[in-house]
């Protein structure tokens, strides 16, 4: 293991009684009177915890835990004006191996800066990934994650382009349960928002000549959020970018690795800068056809059709994307994953991205080529948009029953 790439937050307290609980209760720990240490099944080993210290307040108000009356006393937030930025949680889950190894053992640590060696993979080459999933709270206490093995098997997908080891899908999945019950009480009350996962598998080993690294570190934090958009649902204006792309046929824009982000900033930028949301980005070989937002898929809506651009290793295959073709076609929607042109999309009677982050937003306007064409009518929601939002996180929530078996529930 290289000695350069030795994590900083070494401390292990005792989480807070709700947590303790629930981390019990998930059979992820057991009940010892004192010190306790965190198994999880099969596969990873957690460091054992000493005294709490956390100068956290903690509000007044309560929530049940499920299948129990212990009250889950909430982190001291605003919950009604909660936005998407960072904020430092409990816990984070650290777990490593070395290259042409597999990952074995990890453990929760303290929430905490990292120390890496200068030359380690990550910040010389970019040799890293990440995945983004949400966490959100029933009115029951219950907590449900969404779909969390679909960004396990991406993830392992965009390992293997990387030349990197990744968790197997199960740690992936067990891992971000023990990361979310460890920091419970920042999850947002129901309705109030959600607690994002944000995993990441990087190359820390130090390595000088380009080559992959020889050690691995996965790690899981967490922090509480609201909308992504300050707009929320309201109607989103884009760009459409001309001369900059995203990414290029062969290349990495297929997967989420992290050097496809820092890409977008300039162009994203500019287009802030003259008062639009973001920016949508035109494929490098013709310039014409549809890729996706900075951090988007784009669909349009012709009549009753949905169309959204093919994955074809330029276009990151996004797990809401996924999702919304599944919902729009049980809806009666007839579904297209095709080339789209910017043609397509200034004729379209609407359009909307999805993430993870977004859910869904409704474009209300394009410009293209000095040209604004506005969708969505008065408000700039279109009708597809809102039932397709309304039907997608109603199940993310638990609001509606999960007839297609993506809810994982943790008791």
């Amino acid at each position: 293991m290289e000695s350069g790439a030795v994590f900083a937050a070494g401390l292990h307290p005792n989480p807070p009684p709700c947590s303790a609980h629930l981390l019990r209760r998930a059979k992820l720990l057991p009940p010892p009177p004192k010190l306790f240490s965190l198994q999880l099944p099969k596969q990873s080993h957690f460091a054992s915890f000493g005294n709490y210290n956390n100068n956290n307040n903690v509000t007044s108000l309560k929530v049940a835990s499920p299948a129990s009356n212990v009250a889950v006393e909430l982190a001291d937030i605003d919950w009604d004006n909660l936005g998407f930025g960072i904020m430092n949680t409990d816990y984070m889950y650290i777990m490593k191996c070395s290259h042409g190894e597999n990952f074995s053992k990890g453990e929760l640590q303290r929430f905490g800066n990292i120390e890496l060696s200068p030359s380690a993979g990550i910040l010389n080459y970019g040799q890293g990934l990440f995945e983004g999933l949400k966490a959100y709270r029933k009115h029951d206490g219950n907590i449900l994650l969404f779909r969390p093995e679909e960004n396990a098997q991406r993830l392992r997908m965009g390992a293997e382009r990387m030349c990197m080891p990744s968790p197997t899908v199960d740690q992936f999945v067990e891992a971000v349960k023990a990361t979310v019950l460890a920091n419970e009480r920042w999850i947002p009350p129901a309705g109030k928002g959600s607690l994002y996962i944000r995993p990441l598998l990087m190359g820390t080993g130090a390595v000088l000549g380009l080559a992959p690294a020889p050690e691995y570190t996965f790690l899981i934090y967490v922090s509480p959020v609201g909308n992504y958009f300050k707009e929320g649902l309201a109607p989103i204006n884009l760009i459409v970018e001309t001369e900059m792309h995203r990414a290029t046929p062969g290349g990495t824009g297929g997967v989420k690795t992290i050097g496809n982000y820092a890409a977008v900033l300039k162009a994203q930028g500019a287009a802030k800068a003259k008062g639009y949301s973001d920016v949508l980005y035109l494929d490098s070989v013709h310039k014409k056809y549809l890729e996706e937002v900075s951090s988007c898929n784009v669909f349009v809506v012709k009549g009753n059709v949905i169309s959204t651009p093919a994955i074809k290793g330029t276009i990151l295959p996004g797990i809401t994307r996924k999702s919304i073709l599944d919902v729009a076609l049980s809806q009666g929607f007839k579904v297209e994953e095709r080339l789209v042109s910017v043609e397509e999309l200034l004729d379209a009677d609407e359009v909307f991205c999805t993430g993870t982050a977004v859910v869904i937003s409704p474009v209300g306007s394009i410009t293209h080529l000095n040209k604004r064409v506005s969708y969505g009518g008065s408000d700039g929601v279109g009708r597809v948009s809102q039932q397709l939002y309304s039907a997608l996180t109603s199940l993310q929530m638990g609001l509606t029953e999960d007839k297609m078996g993506w809810i994982v529930e943790l008791k």
